[in-house]
């Protein structure tokens, strides 16, 4: 991975861990527990830049949507297209090509859109009542010349985003099939300031990088959020303490409550499918090894046994198992194991560092972090034929979270010295990146449904 600060981690690890030689072993191995170097003050709101487009892409046209509410302070129309294009499935036509700007359907000359090679068309228009307003949208098939979407969305005028978002949800599951992810949200760790001044930030964001809002600042370190699976809680690794310790703060409260605080490492938690566990690795009997925390009763059962260092535990779907990294075979590596026991299995071998790995939503693709001729890089397996493949580009890929609906993966990476935020359509072929002007973000998780 990226260069380590190695005099950071072995502070704290030698705090919580006697034997000097594990410290080193974790500070080369367990390296989505260690990602955080000092970096200049981060700037909440991220922009998206595409980086790699995609070819295969359906040309869409998002017509700008007529302002009968007046002045707003979004443009409706132009967050939908940039989600669109976002998703890697869509290539928006750019307003400066468009002969003209329909509000409806029957304004629509399709043989002007058909010349353009646009296959679909979006229309609509705004307006105020009772201090709302009112969002009127139309999908079009510009080719059958028929209407195959039309609906009328009320919100605030705080909410034109969400509401932005929410139409994006119903024009891409229209078109592909798949329910549309735009209005999820992801959660990200900004590091601001320099050395023993360095704070750190836990953010919630919409899904692209907009409307961020900080949840909690602290002067150490803070790792690992991960979403229950209602998006109401946080689960979340935070130092404040001068050693790791288990959090869960609910979002809409600021309620936080200590699940773990044992001897050692408490580390990477992920909750259960069904929201009435944790997995996490712990070092409470020497090794890191992977345990399930029950949350109501805080009883703890431990899953791996063995004399190697286990870590990033990730539910199967089905909540019947659990893939992690252990490096048992020489180096990291990704293997899977039931719950309640038995023999793990080994499920990557391609490469000799494979990591940090997370299951699709239907449980048949790996995604993790490979270590190949490009460096680090977010990479998928095929889990009934093993073939594994790099589908990002980016420089020292880390920390891969997908998209509640499979079709894309967030990750940390670096512009320079800085650590920014990327994301790749799970088939490769588009890649964006979502900068922090300023600053260091680490650390994405990507939100479940919200509704």
């Amino acid at each position: 991975m990226r260069a380590l600060n190695a005099s950071w981690w072995t502070r704290r690890v030698s705090k919580t861990v006697a034997n000097t030689s594990l410290a080193k072993r974790l500070l080369a191995v367990v390296a989505g527990m260690l990602v955080w170097l000092a970096g200049p003050a981060a700037q909440a709101d991220l922009t998206i830049d595409i980086t790699r487009g995609n070819e295969r892409a359906t040309p869409i046209a998002v017509v700008p949507f007529a302002d009968q509410a007046g002045g707003l302070p979004e443009d409706i129309a132009q967050v939908v297209s940039d989600d669109l294009e976002r998703s890697g499935y869509f290539e928006p036509l750019p307003r400066s090509e468009m002969f003209n700007q329909p509000s409806t359907s029957e304004e629509v000359t399709y043989g002007d859109w058909r010349s353009l090679d646009s296959r679909y068309l979006v229309v609509g228009s705004t307006s105020q009542e009772g201090g709302q307003v009112k969002v009127r949208f139309e999908l079009l098939d510009v080719s059958g010349e028929t209407r195959l979407l039309g609906e009328t969305v009320t919100a605030s005028s705080s909410d034109l985003r969400g509401a932005a978002h929410y139409i994006s949800d119903q024009i891409f599951e229209e078109i592909t099939g798949i329910r549309g992810a735009f209005s999820t949200r992801i959660a990200y760790v900004t590091s601001q300031g320099v050395g023993d001044n360095t704070q750190y930030g836990l953010y919630v964001a919409d899904a692209d990088g907009r409307n961020s809002q900080q949840v909690l600042t602290s002067d150490e370190p803070i790792m690992s959020p991960a979403w229950s699976p209602d998006g109401g809680k946080l689960a979340y690794v935070s130092f404040e303490t001068e050693r790791p310790a288990i959090y869960v703060q609910n979002l809409a409260t600021g309620q936080r409550v200590k699940l773990t605080d044992f001897e050692g490492l408490n580390s990477a938690p992920s909750w259960s499918p069904d929201g009435r566990r944790l997995a996490m690795a712990l070092s409470r009997d020497g090794q890191p090894e992977i345990y399930v925390m029950d949350i109501g009763s805080r009883n703890v059962q431990r899953v791996t046994n063995s004399s190697s260092i286990e870590t990033e535990p990730a539910w199967a779907p089905d909540g019947r198992s659990l893939i992690f990294t252990s490096d048992r075979s020489g180096g990291p590596q990704i293997y899977r194991q039931s719950v309640s026991g038995g023999e793990a299995e080994r499920l990557t071998y391609t490469g000799n560092y494979n990591a940090r790995g997370r299951l699709s939503p239907d449980g048949e693709t790996l995604f993790l972090i490979h270590r190949g001729n490009n460096g680090y890089q977010v990479a998928k397996q095929d889990l009934e034929s093993g073939r594994l493949v790099e589908i990002s580009d980016a420089q020292q890929a880390e920390s891969p979270s997908i998209a509640p609906n499979g079709t894309m993966v967030i990750f940390a990476t670096q512009q320079g010295s800085t650590g920014v935020l990327g994301a790749v359509t799970a088939d490769g072929r588009a890649q964006f990146r979502l900068p922090a002007a300023q600053g260091d973000v680490r650390e994405p998780a990507w939100s479940p449904f919200l509704n």
